[in-house]
Parts: C-alpha cells; structure tokens; sequence
C-alpha cells in the first residue's frame, strides 16, 4: 500500500478536499471529528460490499452505493440520480486492502463449490455463472481498479470532484490514493 498517502492529521487532507464533502468524510471517519447535522446528502460513496468495513458518518450526510470491489460499473444510473436529483457535486469512491474481488479467479472452485452447496445450484450452471460474470467484476489490483474507475467517472462527468480513496481493514483509517505514477 505504498501508493497511499496516510491521513493522521486535517493537515495531510490535500488541498483539493478541504472544505469539501470528501474533506469532512475524512475529518468523520479517521479523526471522530464531532458530527454536524445534515438534512440532504452532501456526497456520493462508492464502496465495496464487504462486510469488514463501516464508515463513522452522520446520518443523510451521504448516498452510499455498496458494489463488489466498489464496482460502480452497473450503477451509473444510481450515480446520475445522486448528482441529478440529489444535487451531489461530490464522489469518494473507495476500495479497501484485502478485497475478495481481486484475483477472484483464484477462488474459482471456492465459489462454484459455495454455490452448489448453499444455494443448490448445479455444478455446471455454477461454473458457467463464474465463467461469464468474471470479466465484468474481477479487479485484480484495488488501488489499480480504484484510479481506473475515477478516471472513467471523471469523463462521464466532468464537473464532479472524485476522490480515489481505501479503507485499510487493518487499522480502519481512509487513506488516499496517490494518483502521480
């Protein structure tokens, strides 16, 4: 996680964020700051689904779209109504260490067999299920899949800040993604 720049001070949010939506979800999450009262969302949050992970927010403070590997392929629809109706002009998307979507070929016989056994599923109807939906969710490297999805959101709507972030499920904190190779 050497592409991650650590967050243990309002000081180290980057200048871009202060002030913000993404700026105050970091000041919530990482320093407990106390939580203001809001009676609409103020920013989108694309997340991962896995269970490991809660984020210390207030109430109405966000939408929060949950996904697989924080996928958001699927969701633009979800996203456009958050920025549309909702008024959103701010988007963390954030991935995590450890992700069950990376390298999800791996575990190919883990989920057929999961399937087959918990959900009654046959072998084959499993096996192809995995086949088929694996090159629209596997991810591979979460820092990698975060910056590619924040460019990609980035085009699709230009006047939107979006902050590519993880949550370590070692220490629970949001770091940021350096975004310079």
């Amino acid at each position: 996680m050497s592409r991650l720049i650590k967050i243990f001070t309002e000081a180290d949010i980057i200048a871009e964020y202060v002030g913000t939506p993404i700026g105050k979800l970091i000041q919530y999450h990482n320093f407990n700051e106390k939580f203001s009262s809001y009676d609409n969302a103020s920013l989108l949050i694309g997340m991962c689904m896995d269970h490991r992970k809660r984020l210390n927010i207030p109430k109405r403070f966000a939408y929060i779209i949950r996904a697989g590997g924080a996928n958001l392929k699927y969701s633009e629809f979800n996203i456009s109504y958050a920025i549309g109706v909702g008024k959103i002009k701010h988007i963390a998307l954030i991935g995590h260490n450890n992700c069950g979507m990376a390298n999800i070929h791996e575990r190919k016989n883990e989920f057929i067999y999961g399937l087959v056994q918990n959900a009654g599923w046959g072998k084959e109807k499993a096996e192809e299920h995995f086949n088929n939906s694996i090159p629209n969710f596997e991810i591979n490297n979460e820092i990698d899949f975060i910056l590619k999805q924040t460019t990609q959101l980035r085009e699709n709507y230009p006047k939107i800040v979006i902050a590519p972030l993880m949550y370590s499920v070692d220490d629970n904190k949001l770091y940021l993604i350096n975004e310079q190779k």
